[in-house]
């Protein structure tokens, strides 16, 4: 090998190295192995990962290359001296003796002939072991000593090369994750809050529910969580989350009965610039952002079929596919997933994969409605409050009368018709005490358990209840008798209010 070509080698080399951090893996161990074929003869040049006791192919380049090349891997217990040239980090030429007596890396997946040129050299980044680089070629001769010696000081700059590339991806995964976090606006409700609303609830079907949270809580499995709409399916996940090992990584919520069936794959999964039409930039996806933490799919029963396959291979394998790529991505993603409807009865319609649903229903639990625990119907609706005061306004308090009449509540949109209910009272009385005067505005008054009464706007409810408080005092609003004291409102917001619903105090007088 002349100098020459010596010279040229290190200089690609030096490129390499300074470009590691402006391309991905594939690219920089694509056009690594691309420069080695300049100098070193090959029909097969491969990159193997070492994880545990096996090496698995991950890239490989020439005319020998195939599908089952690429699905290859090695069990070093079976090749010795394989194994310790890797633990002493030496290169090594594969003689036709150690073909005879250990057999040939690639035995079953490549027909060589014994005594073909083969050659593993150690791949290691400081005292990281990354994998090994094999070399192969059909014809029957050994590489040379000073050949192994040169692809040697080479397998050493490309490991440090694909070190490089492997943090500048994970830190542009990391960006790209962050960006897809804010987006979501994940951390709108932490999941302490949702873990101390939990707590303090004190109902039988609770408390056992609660128990069965925290157990499955500690493992990775996933959890299928049923219940009615509102019942709050949604707090659950989240404080099995904050339970868990994971509660330091991300909680992702999504639902997938909200997302268009054309963008479901890409949303969950991610997509390339150039996917499809408005692709303008990479987008890392739902289970790209919640790596390392917790995935919460919400509506699981409206996940189109299409989607329903990929979902499959995530959970069983850990990888996927962006949209527009043939890239293949790894995620650490514990799934919970959530739904109102039986999913049993969607695999008998078809409308399911009968292999996802037993994949995601590991351990199920089912969340019990509101009016099948009405002890925590109170110390729901005080949690509620204090989550209104936060956010500006109050404080309030339920008198007696009222906190009996939501325990006496049918509830049929669970706990979320009662925080609407909480709301409506809090928009008519900014602060004080909460009276079931303000609770049975268009909800409890007018539902019996016969049936539904008519359901009024919230304008129309407000207005009906501002026209009942001029009515008493006569129209009148100012002083410590006037309509604005009775409500516990400002005479101006009064008044605003009154002109916002056109409601003329002069009728009342």
């Amino acid at each position: 090998m002349d100098d020459d070509r010596v010279r040229d080698y290190a200089s690609d080399l030096r490129a390499l190295t300074n470009h590691a951090a402006h391309g991905t893996v594939e690219q920089v161990v694509d056009q690594a192995l691309a420069n080695l074929e300049r100098i070193v003869r090959y029909d097969l040049a491969a990159v193997l990962e070492l994880t545990g006791r096996r090496l698995a192919v991950r890239y490989a380049r020439g005319r020998l290359m195939s599908d089952r090349v690429r699905a290859h891997s090695i069990d070093l217990d079976t090749h010795p001296r394989l194994s310790e040239a890797l633990r002493q980090g030496r290169a090594m030429a594969v003689t036709e003796e150690v073909h005879a007596t250990e057999g040939d890396p690639y035995d079953g997946v490549l027909d060589l002939p014994d005594g073909h040129s083969c050659m593993v050299v150690p791949l290691r980044a400081g005292d990281r072991s990354i994998g090994a680089v094999t070399l192969d070629r059909e014809v029957c001769e050994a590489y040379p000593t000073e050949v192994v010696d040169l692809v040697s000081a080479y397998a050493d700059i490309l490991a440090l090369v694909i070190s490089c590339a492997e943090q500048s991806d994970l830190l542009d995964r990391y960006r790209r994750q962050l960006e897809e976090r804010n987006r979501l606006l994940v951390a709108e409700q932490p999941a302490t809050d949702a873990t101390r609303t939990l707590q303090g609830c004190r109902s039988p079907a609770m408390a056992e529910l609660l128990d069965q949270a925290r157990l499955v809580a500690a493992t990775s499995a996933p959890v299928l969580i049923g219940g009615e709409t509102g019942a709050g399916k949604e707090v659950l996940a989240r404080a099995i989350h904050d339970w868990s090992p994971r509660r330091d990584g991300p909680f992702v919520a999504t639902n997938c009965a909200a997302i268009p069936e054309s963008l479901v794959e890409s949303e969950l999964f991610g997509h390339v610039r150039g996917a499809f039409t408005g692709a303008e930039r990479d987008r890392p996806g739902r289970f790209v952002t919640a790596d390392r933490g917790t995935l919460l799919l919400d509506e699981i029963g409206d996940l189109p079929l299409a989607a329903q396959g990929k979902l499959l291979r995530v959970l069983q394998e850990g990888t996927l596919q962006p949209v527009g790529s043939d890239r293949t991505v790894r995620v650490d993603v514990r799934v919970l997933a959530a739904t109102h409807v039986d999913l049993r009865d969607a695999v008998r319609e078809h409308r399911f994969r009968e292999d996802l649903y037993y994949r995601l229903a590991v351990f199920p639990v089912v969340v019990p409605p509101l009016r099948e625990r009405r002890e925590d119907i109170v110390r729901i609706a005080r949690s509620l409050l204090d989550r209104l005061e936060r956010g500006g306004g109050g404080p309030w308090t339920l008198s007696p009368a009222a906190a009996a009449a939501l325990e006496a509540g049918q509830w049929p949109g669970n706990v979320r018709e009662l925080a609407n209910v909480l709301e409506r009272a809090t928009i008519l009385r900014p602060h004080g005490e909460l009276g079931p005067e303000l609770l049975s505005v268009g909800t409890l008054a007018a539902r019996r358990e016969e049936g539904e009464g008519p359901v009024v706007t919230l304008d129309d409810a407000v207005r009906a209840h501002l026209e009942r408080a001029l009515r008493r005092t006569g129209g009148k609003i100012y002083g410590v008798d006037g309509a604005a004291a009775l409500l516990g409102l400002a005479p101006s917001t009064l008044q605003n209010r009154m002109r916002k619903l056109r409601v003329d105090h002069a009728r009342f007088r």
